[in-house]
């Protein structure tokens, strides 16, 4: 369970994640945020050298119709992931303001956050701004050649496809919701979850200068170990889950080869969802094996050494089956 803890500190990885129906306003308030917080920055001499980063499909030059097929909008995705991880830093703020309607791309994100130690909220401002009143926007945006607007399908697709925020889960919290009467975001409420205020007096993280922490779970962290441990228990286990994925692979061919299924992993509570319409090959497996072990040593490493620290099978397994989840899911 992801364990949330107020913690005041002067230098901290900043993230915010908005999400949102297209041509729901989603830019508009993020470009709100954007002007509300360099003003602060300007204001507190906490952050004086820290910057403010706004990245979205126009400041990556991504076109609209890149969502039109599969292939385009994954090289999309992959545009922000990079710009994001560019960022990152302990003295700037990153608000990354694509669709970012898939709940398995969020859960990337909010990894490479958390392995950064990085505190990050979801800003949702979908809700309050209904459908009609999205497709209203894009009909009109059409009707005046507007570079903003959606193919109609395309639009409808999003819509469809879209996955909403859910606060009571890790990847989603915390959450601010913008309904579309809003005239502004909650400047200030974002502003202390993320940096804390000047205030340090109170134990109140709303009042106080305190920010969140995202403490170090069992699905992104691992126990400490020597070394050599831990690349052998790395190894051996996300090796064993590729094993049982290959294997349960070669037990259902006869299902028709068209792949999707669950796959159980002993020692790991989630199961693996497979995804559909294709069958996994061997360096895929192996490809996606290699990222995550890469990960997951550049979180271990820093606890390396302590001679009390045992590795769990099934912390590791579930943190690769959980990883595995959340690559295959936009699928």
């Amino acid at each position: 369970m992801s364990a949330l803890c107020f913690r005041h500190t002067d230098s901290w990885l900043k993230l915010i994640v908005i999400s949102g129906f297209p041509c729901s306003g989603k830019t508009h308030r993020a470009k709100q945020i954007q002007e509300d917080f360099e003003s602060r920055l300007k204001d507190d001499r906490r952050f004086a050298k820290s910057k403010l980063h706004l990245i979205n499909d126009e400041s990556l030059g991504v076109s609209h119709d890149a969502y039109q097929t599969a292939r385009t909008e994954k090289d999309a995705r992959a545009a922000e992931m990079s710009a994001v991880k560019r960022h990152l830093s302990r003295d700037d703020i990153v608000i990354a303001d694509g669709l970012n309607y898939i709940k398995g791309f969020r859960y990337q994100l909010y990894c490479e956050a958390k392995a950064l130690q990085t505190p990050s909220c979801v800003v949702k401002i979908h809700i309050g701004t209904p459908i009609d009143t999205c497709r209203t926007t894009n009909q009109s945006r059409i009707d005046s050649s507007s570079p903003h607007a959606y193919d109609t399908d395309t639009f409808e697709n999003l819509i469809f496809r879209y996955e909403e925020p859910n606060g009571m889960t890790r990847w989603d919290s915390p959450l601010f919701t913008v309904v579309n009467d809003d005239l502004t975001p909650p400047f200030s409420a974002i502003w202390d979850t993320l940096l804390g205020s000047s205030d340090s007096t109170s134990f109140d993280p709303s009042k106080a200068g305190r920010k969140v922490l995202v403490r170090p779970n069992a699905a992104t962290v691992l126990a400490p170990a020597s070394e050599n441990d831990f690349l052998y228990a790395l190894d051996r286990e996300t090796s064993a889950v590729i094993s049982t994925i290959q294997t349960w692979q070669k037990e259902h061919s006869f299902d028709g080869g068209g792949g999707g299924g669950e796959v159980a992993i002993e020692g790991a509570e989630e199961k693996i969802q497979l995804p559909a319409g294709r069958t996994l090959g061997v360096a895929e497996l192996q490809r996606v094996r290699r990222q995550f072990v890469q990960m997951m040593r550049a979180q271990g490493m820093g606890g390396a050494g302590t001679a009390r620290a045992r590795m769990d099978k099934g912390r590791i397994r579930g943190a690769f089956v959980g990883h595995l989840n959340g690559l295959w899911e936009e699928e």
